[in-house]
C-alpha cells in the first residue's frame, strides 16, 4: 500500500509530505485546491509522460517519491525535459517503472468511466473475474509464435513469385557467366601472352642481342669474365667474378632457349585476343571491375538458381509451420473461451446485485460472448456488457442507454469486482460519484469501505456522504504566500472533519444546523 508522497516543486506544491493509512481514505477541498495536482505528481512517479511545464516556476527540477510497504519509488523531473526514474535508489527504465506500478496501485480518473464502454476494457474485466493471466500469458507465447510462423510463409511466398518472375534472367544470366569457365587470374596471363604473340619479331631480336652481348665471338661479357685472373691476389673477388660468368652463361642459354621457341601463331594470337574479347564485354555486361567479381556474381547467381528449386520444400516447410502453431493455438484459445462462458453469469449477477443497491432497482446486465473472425492478441472472443436501467427496456451497449450516474455506478460495481479477484494492494478513485448524490452516495461509500477491509482505498470525493464514510479523512486547499499561491494537504482531526462536511453541505461558514448534520452523517457512519 501507499505509506507516504514527498512532493517537491511541482506545479503549485513547493514542498508536500502526507502519510496514508490502511483501510479507506477520503480527500477533499474546494474545486481548484489542488487535487488533480497531487494526483498528477502520484501519476508522474508512477510512470506517466512527464511535462517539463510542470516544475514550479523559477525552480531547476521537481521531485516526487512515493513509499509504498515494500519499495520507494522516486521520480525527478528537469527543467531540459529529461528525467530520471528510481526504484530503492537505482535507476529504472520508464518502461519498467510503468511494470512495477501496475503491481502497485491503480488509479481511476474521472476519464476512466468512459472504459466502460471500451470492448477491450470489458474483456479485461471477464479475464480478471476468471483469473485468466496464466492462460493468457500461455496464448500470447503461442501467438506470436503463431504470427512470426505467417509472417515466415508470407515472405517465402513473396520471394518464390518474385523469383519465378526473375527465374528467366536469373537463368539466362548465371548460364552466361557459368559457360564462360572463369578462371581467377586468367585475364592478366591472357594479357600477357597476347603482348609476346604481336611482339614476336621484336622480342626475338632484343634476346638475340642478349645472347650477343653477353656470349658473343668478339667482346662479351662472359669471354671478358674468362679472361679476367686475379689468382691468389684477391681469391673472394676471383670467385664471385667466376659466378657471376656462370649466372650470365646459363641466362645466355635461356635466352637463346626462348628465341628459338618464339615462332609466329596467328591462330593463337586470334583465339587469345577473341577470349580477351569475350571476357571483357563479360566484365562491361555485369558492371564488374575484373574476373573475381565476375566469379562472385557466378556463384550468387548459383544459389539464386538453386534458391528456386528449393522454394517449394521451404514453402511446405512453413505451412507445416504454421498449422502446427494453428492447432496449439485454437486449443489455448479454446481454454479461454470456456473460462470465460463460466464466469459471464456470475459477473452479470454480482453487477446487477451492486448496481440494485446503488438504486438502479431494475437493472438487467448480459455480457454475450461472440467469436471473432481470426486470432487477436487476446484470444478468439469479443464481449460487450450490454445494459437496462428500467422496466420493459431493451438490452443495448452501455454508451447508448446510461446516464452518467448509470455509468458511474455501473464503474464502481466494476471495480469491486475486480478488486475481489485481484490482489491490488491500493486503488484510487478520482470523483467516481459524478452524478450520483443523496442514499446513492452513501451506498458508493460503503461499497468502497467494504473494498478496503481488504486493500488500500483513497476516494477524491466532493461529496459529503462519501468523505463522512472514510477511515481517515485528508483536506487539500490553497493558501497564498509572500511569493505565490501554494497547494498543501492535510490529515484532519475528528473536530476538523465536523467543519469540511458541514461546509461541503452548505458553504463557507457552515450553519449550526449543517454543523449538526455533519456530525449525524460521521456518527451514524
Amino acid at each position: 500500500m501507499l505509506t507516504h508522497l514527498h512532493i517537491q516543486n511541482y506545479a503549485l506544491i513547493s514542498h508536500l509530505d502526507i502519510d496514508f493509512e490502511n483501510g479507506f481514505s477520503v480527500m477533499t477541498g474546494e474545486t481548484g485546491a489542488g487535487k488533480s495536482i497531487i494526483l498528477g505528481a502520484l501519476a508522474l512517479v508512477l510512470g506517466a509522460r512527464a511535462d517539463s511545464k510542470a516544475i514550479t516556476d523559477g525552480e531547476d527540477k521537481c521531485i516526487i517519491e512515493a513509499e509504498f510497504d515494500n519499495c520507494i519509488i522516486r521520480r525527478e523531473l528537469y527543467a531540459n525535459g529529461k528525467s530520471r526514474s528510481f526504484v530503492d535508489d537505482s535507476v529504472v527504465t520508464l518502461q519498467e517503472l510503468k511494470v512495477l506500478a501496475t503491481q502497485l496501485i491503480d488509479i481511476h480518473s474521472q476519464h476512466a468511466n468512459l472504459l466502460i464502454e471500451n470492448a477491450d476494457f470489458q474483456l479485461e474485466v471477464v479475464d480478471a473475474v476468471a483469473q485468466n493471466e496464466a492462460l493468457l500469458n500461455d496464448y500470447s507465447a503461442h501467438y506470436e509464435a503463431y504470427i512470426a510462423a505467417v509472417e515466415q510463409l508470407h515472405r517465402l511466398q513473396e520471394l518464390a513469385k518474385k523469383s519465378q518472375q526473375d527465374a528467366d534472367y536469373i537463368q539466362y544470366r548465371f548460364s552466361l557467366l557459368d559457360e564462360a569457365q572463369l578462371q581467377e587470374g586468367e585475364l592478366e596471363e591472357l594479357e600477357q601472352e597476347q603482348y609476346r604473340l604481336s611482339h614476336t619479331e621484336e622480342i626475338r631480336a632484343a634476346l638475340q642481342t642478349a645472347v650477343e652481348a653477353l656470349n658473343g665471338e668478339q667482346g662479351s661479357a662472359i669471354e671478358a669474365l674468362r679472361s679476367c685472373r686475379l689468382d691468389d691476389a684477391a681469391p673472394e673477388l676471383q670467385e664471385r667474378i667466376e659466378s657471376a660468368r656462370i649466372e650470365l652463361r646459363d641466362i645466355a642459354q635461356e635466352a637463346e632457349h626462348v628465341m628459338n621457341r618464339l615462332e609466329m601463331d596467328p591462330q593463337r594470337l586470334e583465339w587469345v585476343e577473341e577470349r580477351i574479347g569475350q571476357l571483357e564485354e563479360l566484365m562491361h555486361k555485369f558492371s564488374a571491375a575484373d574476373i573475381p567479381e565476375l566469379i562472385a556474381m557466378r556463384d550468387e547467381l548459383a544459389q539464386q538458381v538453386n534458391r528456386l528449386d528449393s522454394f517449394d520444400f521451404d514453402i511446405a516447410q512453413a505451412q507445416k509451420a504454421v498449422e502446427q502453431h494453428k492447432a496449439v493455438l485454437t486449443k489455448t484459445a479454446a481454454a479461454l473461451t470456456k473460462s470465460r462462458q463460466a464466469v459471464l453469469p456470475k459477473i452479470c449477477s454480482t453487477l446487477v446485485n451492486g448496481l440494485t443497491r446503488l438504486g438502479v432497482a431494475h437493472a438487467k446486465v448480459e455480457i454475450p460472448l461472440h467469436a471473432t473472425e481470426d486470432f487477436t492478441p487476446r484470444g478468439c472472443d469479443e464481449v460487450q456488457i450490454l445494459f437496462a436501467a428500467n422496466l420493459n427496456q431493451n438490452l443495448r451497449a452501455v454508451s447508448e442507454v446510461a446516464s452518467g450516474g448509470e455509468i458511474s455506478r455501473l464503474m464502481l460495481c466494476v471495480k469491486a469486482l475486480i478488486a475481489s479477484t485481484k490482489g491490488l494492494p491500493t486503488i484510487i478513485f478520482d470523483e467516481i460519484d459524478t452524478g450520483v448524490s443523496g442514499d446513492i452516495a452513501t451506498q458508493m461509500a460503503s461499497i468502497m469501505r467494504e473494498m478496503a477491509e481488504h486493500r488500500q482505498i483513497i476516494a477524491i470525493t466532493h461529496l459529503p456522504q462519501i468523505a463522512a464514510l472514510g477511515q481517515h479523512h485528508y483536506k487539500v486547499y490553497k493558501a497564498d504566500t509572500d511569493k505565490r499561491t501554494e497547494t498543501h494537504i492535510s490529515r484532519l482531526t475528528n473536530e476538523e472533519r465536523i467543519t469540511e462536511i458541514a461546509t461541503m453541505l452548505s458553504g463557507k461558514n457552515p450553519s449550526q444546523e449543517a454543523i449538526a448534520n455533519a456530525k449525524q452523517l460521521l456518527c451514524y457512519h
